[in-house]
């Protein structure tokens, strides 16, 4: 919990017999900057062609696969939040308090697979800037990469990364709404086949599951809302409203991004190239519409660079230390991943199945392990007396995610053989 200070600086709060904290503009900005983290974490470059691929696929009935992500979001998303904001302590801490040994191995799983994936993040970046400016990919990508690396170099890297997660978000939200505008969806044919599926696709839907809250992505806004000083008991609706408004910003996004794809395809349009998302985009506004894209997926990757590198740092480092040593930690993670990328021009797509399957198995892994500080863990939780029907809904959401992990599993061994 935050201390007592008589001059509360940024990032830091002040507690008064026992009341709800008074947040300072750092703190809410710091909040802030965490709901966005958590929602553009959960929209990369992935997730922008996995959307156009199954809306291509499926048309209207992906509505519902977009539904039953959400909702799955939601579960594990309030209970992650509120563990980790009630305890004050990051993911990897609490694991190591409940297990010997499991917060080293969370730790692994989740650093390992967010280096790969964050290859994938600037490669995306240099894609962006190549449809948006024409530039070569790869100076794209470095160029992009330098810019996340400003970010924590800065004197005041917390504000300047709260402020460029909000600015992003913004800017890819009015964007998409634009383009979904444009596209003139039939919402009617959304909305029906969002509660009533003409079609419903399991593969799809745990595919878009692991893909939104999977690996890092799980924990980037809950580490980032402990970090700004918001923890204990006395904040609980605090935090609550903090997740629940940042799985709405996440929500808003994935529902324009798919309105804007399928207005293109319930037009008519048959999506044929190797760029399926930059051609509906192009289908729906032009010329414009190409560059909104390359904006949108330049912004999709580089909040998902500063989300998974801020993320997978937050794992190998203590809460407790220099906020200084964990930036400049950050900047050579971000730097060794762009060298690679320079190098390689892409991850290599082995490693990139490994990291997913890593991913798969982070979130059950995880999970457990906060369900069962929620449950058993009062003394970690400060005596807070956790609500039942929420343990309830994060265990039926902790089982999906087992089911996810098989699947993962399975896949990983077809890779093998």
């Amino acid at each position: 919990m935050s201390s007592v200070s008589p001059s509360p600086q940024p990032g830091e709060s002040v507690t008064e017999g026992g009341k709800t904290p008074q947040r300072t503009t750092g703190h809410r900005s710091a909040l802030l900057g965490a709901m966005f983290l958590m929602a553009t974490s959960a929209i990369g470059p992935g997730f922008i062609t996995q959307t156009t691929v199954f809306t291509v696929q499926l048309g209207a009935a992906f509505a519902f696969a977009i539904l039953i992500s959400i909702l799955v979001d939601i579960a594990v998303q309030l209970n992650v939040w509120r563990v980790i904001g009630i305890s004050g302590r990051r993911a990897q801490e609490l694991a190591g308090r409940v297990l010997p040994g499991a917060g080293a191995v969370l730790a692994a799983l989740v650093f390992l697979g967010g280096a790969v994936f964050n290859i994938g993040n600037i490669a995306g970046t240099g894609l962006g800037l190549n449809a948006m400016l024409g530039l070569d990919p790869k100076i794209g990508g470095g160029i992009s990469a330098a810019i996340a690396v400003l970010i924590f170099l800065s004197k005041r890297a917390g504000l300047a990364l709260d402020r460029i997660m909000v600015l992003l978000g913004a800017v890819m939200i009015m964007l998409m709404l634009y383009v979904a505008i444009v596209a003139a969806p039939p919402v009617g044919e959304a909305l029906k086949n969002t509660v009533l599926p003409e079609r419903i696709d399991v593969l799809v839907i745990t595919t878009l599951i692991g893909g939104t809250v999977g690996g890092y992505i799980t924990y980037s806004g809950a580490h980032r809302m402990i970090d700004s000083g918001v923890t204990g008991v006395e904040s609980v609706r605090e935090i609550t409203r903090s997740s629940v408004l940042g799985i709405l910003v996440t929500c808003v996004m994935r529902v324009l991004l798919f309105l804007a794809i399928f207005g293109v395809v319930a037009g008519g349009v048959s999506l044929t190239s190797d760029n399926m998302a930059a051609e509906a985009f192009g289908a729906a506004a032009g010329e414009i519409g190409v560059r909104i894209f390359g904006v949108v997926l330049w912004a999709a990757a580089l909040t998902s660079v500063i989300g998974a590198a801020f993320t997978s740092i937050s794992f190998v480092t203590s809460s407790q230390g220099k906020p200084r040593t964990r930036n400049l930690l950050t900047v050579a993670f971000i730097a060794v991943c762009a060298v690679v990328y320079l190098f390689m021009g892409q991850a290599p797509q082995t490693l990139l199945i490994f990291a997913g399957a890593f991913n798969a198995l982070i979130l059950p892994f995880g999970f457990a392990i906060l369900l069962w500080v929620a449950w058993r863990r009062r003394d970690l939780l400060h005596g807070y007396r956790y609500p039942v029907w929420l343990l309830v809904v994060g265990v039926l959401a902790w089982l999906l995610t087992v089911y996810l992990a098989w699947n993962s599993l399975a896949g990983l061994a077809k890779l093998w053989s």
